[in-house]
C-alpha cells in the first residue's frame, strides 16, 4: 500500500485523557480511534494487526480440533435468567426493546453455546467436541482503563468443549494449554500459566495465562527455575519463599497482564438448560463443560506494552501490519522516484507485504513515522543508496542496518 493513499495519519500526541501506553501509541500511529472511555474503532493498520492475531489463534484452535462458529451477541434474557446470570453478573449490559422484551449484550457465550450444543449432542458418540468463535464482547465496566487491554467493547476468542468425564476434560485442557503457549509465542510474547479463582464462571480453580508487564492488573508469584506460577490472591506461598514445585529457587513477585484463561465449568451450564446425553448403557448423563478464552484486542495491546520502546511500537514480524516499510527519500528527483516506484511494484509481484512511504514530506518526518508505526523491517532508498546500487535495510527491533544490492533485495527479504 502507498502511504499517500492511507487515509489515516500519525499524530504527535494522543488524547490527554489517555494514560495507557498501548492506547497512546496506537492512537498516535493511526491504528485505533477512541470513541469514548473503553470503546475504540480499529483503523486499517489496526485491522491488519488484529486479523493476523485472529488468524494465528484460528490456526491453533483448528489444529486441536476446534470448529469455528459465529454466535449471536444479542442474547435473549431468558437464557441468562435460567443460569442466574441476569441478576448476578454485574457487568452485563441489559437492553429493553420497543416491544418491552429484554435482551443482553454478550459478555460471554455460555448462555448461547450450551443450547446449541444440546441440540446436536444426544449421545456419548457425539462427545467430545469443541466449538469456538472470534467476535465482539461487551461489559459494563464501571471504570474502563488500560487502553484496549480493558474496555467496555473488546475482541475475544471463546472456545467451549463438552466431555463425558472429568478425565477427558483434563486431557483436553492440557492440549489447549500447549496450543495457547504456541499462540503467545507466535505473537512474540512469553506467557506463564497461573492458578486463580474461577470468579462468576466457576467455583473451581481457573487457569490464567499471564504476560509480565507493569501495565497488568494482577500480581503473580513465579519461579525462574520451573513453570510454577500463581496469582498472589490464591497462592499458598509468598514472594521470597522456596518454590513448592521444584524447591530450587525462591519465588519472585511481578505485575502481569492476563491474555487468556481456562475455566472448568463442570456441569453448571448443562444442568441449567437440562442438557443430558445417553451414555453407553442408555442412561442420561450431564456433560462436563470447559471454557477457553483469549482476548484478541487485549493481546494486541499487551504486545505494544511489552515490546514498544521510546521511539514507538515494535511489532513482531508475525503480527505486524506490513512486513516491510519502504521509505523513499527522493528530494524531488524524478529518476529516484521512478526507481522507488519500480521497487514497490517488484515487492508486490513477489508477495512481499509492503507499506510504501511515497509522501512528499521531510525525511525526518518519514523516519519518525516509521519508528512510531513499528514495522519490523525498513528499507530506505535515497540518492546515496542509488549511487551505491542498492537499499539500506534497518531492523526496527535491534536498530541494526545493512546495505543490500537492489538485485538481491527480494531474495534477502524472502529469506
Amino acid at each position: 500500500m502507498r502511504q499517500s493513499h492511507l487515509f489515516t495519519k500519525t499524530r504527535k500526541s494522543a488524547p490527554k485523557d489517555e494514560v495507557a501506553k498501548n492506547a497512546q501509541l496506537l492512537i498516535r500511529g493511526g491504528f485505533i480511534h477512541k470513541e469514548m472511555a473503553g470503546v475504540y474503532s480499529y483503523l486499517p493498520l489496526g485491522v491488519r494487526v488484529l486479523s493476523k492475531i485472529e488468524n494465528i489463534i484460528r490456526e491453533e484452535m483448528n489444529a486441536i480440533g476446534g470448529q469455528e462458529v459465529r454466535m449471536a451477541t444479542l442474547h435473549p434474557s431468558e437464557n441468562w435468567k435460567k443460569t442466574g446470570g441476569w441478576d448476578n453478573v454485574d457487568v452485563l449490559f441489559k437492553i429493553q426493546s420497543r416491544t418491552e422484551k429484554e435482551y443482553a449484550l454478550g459478555q460471554s457465550e455460555e448462555e448461547i453455546v450450551t443450547p446449541i450444543a444440546q441440540e446436536y449432542a444426544a449421545s456419548y458418540k457425539d462427545l467430545p467436541f469443541a466449538i469456538y468463535q472470534i467476535g465482539q464482547k461487551y461489559r459494563d465496566e464501571l471504570r474502563a482503563k488500560s487502553g484496549i487491554m480493558r474496555g467496555r467493547e473488546f475482541g475475544m476468542k471463546d472456545m467451549y468443549s463438552f466431555h463425558e468425564s472429568q478425565a477427558d476434560f483434563d486431557r483436553f485442557y492440557e492440549t489447549v494449554k500447549q496450543a495457547y503457549f504456541r499462540v503467545y509465542q507466535r505473537c512474540g510474547l512469553d506467557a506463564k500459566v497461573t492458578e486463580a479463582s474461577g470468579g462468576s464462571f466457576s467455583e473451581k480453580l481457573s487457569y490464567e495465562f499471564m504476560v509480565l508487564t507493569d501495565a497488568g492488573e494482577d500480581d503473580i508469584v513465579y519461579c525462574d527455575c520451573c513453570t510454577h506460577c500463581a496469582n498472589v490472591e490464591v497462592s499458598k506461598v509468598a514472594e521470597g519463599e522456596t518454590c513448592p514445585k521444584c524447591g530450587k529457587s525462591t519465588l519472585k513477585k511481578a505485575r502481569a497482564a492476563e491474555v487468556g484463561n481456562v475455566f472448568d465449568l463442570g456441569t453448571k451450564y448443562p444442568k441449567s438448560f437440562g442438557f443430558t446425553y445417553k451414555d453407553k448403557d442408555g442412561n442420561d448423563q450431564t456433560p462436563i463443560m470447559g471454557c477457553y478464552g483469549i482476548g484478541t484486542t487485549r493481546l494486541m495491546g499487551t504486545a505494544v506494552e511489552v515490546l514498544a520502546d521510546e521511539k514507538g511500537i515494535v511489532w513482531p514480524e508475525t503480527i505486524a501490519p506490513f512486513d516491510v516499510h519502504l521509505v523513499a527519500i527522493t528530494g524531488g528527483n524524478a529518476e529516484l522516484q521512478a526507481e522507488a516506484d519500480k521497487l514497490y511494484e517488484q515487492f508486490k509481484e513477489n508477495d512481499i507485504d509492503v507499506l510504501y512511504d511515497d509522501r512528499d514530506i521531510r525525511a525526518g518526518e518519514k523516519f519518525a513515522d516509521a519508528e512510531l508505526i513499528g514495522i519490523p523491517t525498513r528499507l530506505v532508498i535515497s540518492e546515496k543508496t542509488m549511487q551505491e546500487g542498492g537499499v539500506e535495510v534497518a531492523e526496527r527491533k535491534s536498530g541494526s542496518t545493512t546495505f543490500v544490492s537492489e538485485s538481491g533485495i527480494i531474495e534477502h527479504l524472502q529469506k
